[in-house]
């Protein structure tokens, strides 16, 4: 189930890191940024150095080809003709990234031009992955893989016989915790086959080319982030943040994220006007259900129909959690479930690990993800995110536990 590289090909990522790509060309071509990598499970992965250093000279073999291109041009309209020839020009750089081991565990930063360096998250990520499951489970193979799947597949059939599904979607967000690329195709080829009324794509642009299947992803955290520290009041930053996205997409890929500062703050930034703007909303970390009865009240506060709207739910999930959230929201609003790790990485007899690399610095200057769970906050100064959270008026009791947990590295 492995290859001789983990990444396939410059589309072999998430297809949000096209659309913020795009976005970063057109309105902040010149930022500097720093990325950071998190290993959230209790994992040394110090000895795996040297091949991740070979995977990540790879990347730079990688280019899109004039057919993806094409591809891209043809599905996907919103991006822009000057976008896709850049694409065409460009390349990964591996000397932005720096790889290291400190105090027996693995160290990776990312540094330079932002509109070069965010894109090598995806592929750093499922690079770690599928390094790591050579070495520690050379025993899954496709025959345990087709196994595991089908096993998802007949729960997901079992529960559409004492829940009516058929407004039930999911799409496949796995790509950055893969157990390997040949997994994640070897799954996507079977829940098209068997799953085809609550399928509805795959974040993977190369596979979704590949398997013909739609392609979907709008923004991440980093596209708020990176607002912290440009030119707007940082009280404001959130609100620019999804201003600028709506003057990208101009009514594309309209599905706002949540969390960077948590829930209460972006419902008292949600005004009327943005509210009529998205179609949906993004959760990503905390309660799911508590997260949602939030967003529905601000909806009808705002004196928008929630059934105009849609839920995407996407914090490790599998289909048993994700058939609660369906039901319980059924009828109220509309909803639809990313699901990565559990999909595309856990087959039963392996551990899937919980990594992150995120936007830390942008132009010198401090940025932070705080989220609905204290645990996932990425930070590298606490001054500055005393003063986020201070601004954003978080709830003294979030600061207490976000301060508590924070870890610079």
């Amino acid at each position: 189930m492995f290859g001789r590289t983990a990444v396939q090909s410059l589309l072999d990522t998430d297809f949000y890191k096209l659309t913020m790509q795009q976005a970063y060309l057109h309105q902040q071509p010149n930022t500097q940024a720093r990325w950071t990598f998190r290993c959230r499970s209790d994992e040394d992965l110090s000895p795996y150095v040297a091949p991740l250093r070979d995977e990540f000279e790879a990347l730079a073999q990688l280019y899109a080809t004039e057919d993806q291109l094409a591809h891209l041009r043809q599905h996907y309209p919103f991006l822009k003709p000057d976008y896709l020839e850049f694409l065409r020009l460009f390349r990964f750089n591996p000397n932005f990234l720096k790889v290291s081991t400190q105090d027996g565990q693995l160290v990776i930063e990312a540094n330079g031009p932002l509109l070069h360096v965010s894109p090598l998250e995806i592929p750093v990520l499922a690079a770690i992955s599928e390094v790591r499951n050579r070495h520690r489970y050379p025993e899954v193979t496709a025959e345990v893989i087709h196994k595991s799947t089908q096993g998802k597949i007949r729960q997901l059939e079992a529960f559409g016989d004492k829940v009516d599904l058929s407004d039930f979607l999911f799409t496949d967000f796995g790509t950055r915790r893969r157990f390997s690329f040949g997994a994640q195709k070897l799954v996507l080829e079977q829940i098209k086959a068997a799953l085809p009324q609550h399928f509805a794509g795959t974040s993977n642009p190369h596979l979704a080319r590949e398997l013909g299947l739609r392609c979907q992803g709008t923004m991440a955290h980093e596209w708020l982030q990176s607002h912290q520290a440009l030119n707007y009041r940082l009280v404001d930053s959130q609100k620019m943040a999804l201003e600028n996205w709506v003057k990208e997409y101009r009514g594309d890929l309209g599905v706002a994220l949540t969390d960077v500062i948590g829930v209460d703050a972006f419902c008292r930034d949600l005004d009327r006007y943005l509210a009529k703007l998205y179609d949906g909303f993004r959760h990503d970390s905390g309660d799911p259900i508590a997260w949602g009865e939030k967003i529905i009240a601000r909806l009808e506060q705002l004196d928008v129909d929630p059934l105009a709207k849609r839920l995407v739910f996407s914090d490790g999930l599998n289909f048993e959690r994700a058939v609660q959230i369906y039901s319980h929201f059924r009828g109220r609003i509309n909803t639809a479930f990313g699901i990565g790790t559990w999909l595309m990485g856990d087959f039963g007899v392996n551990e899937p690990m919980n990594i992150v690399m995120k936007l830390t610095r942008l132009n010198g200057q401090p940025v932070a993800k705080i989220s609905d769970s204290p645990g996932k906050t990425m930070c590298d100064d606490e001054n500055f995110l005393r003063y986020l959270m201070q601004v954003f008026e978080v709830q003294g009791s979030v600061q207490s536990q976000v301060l508590a947990q924070f870890n610079p590295h």
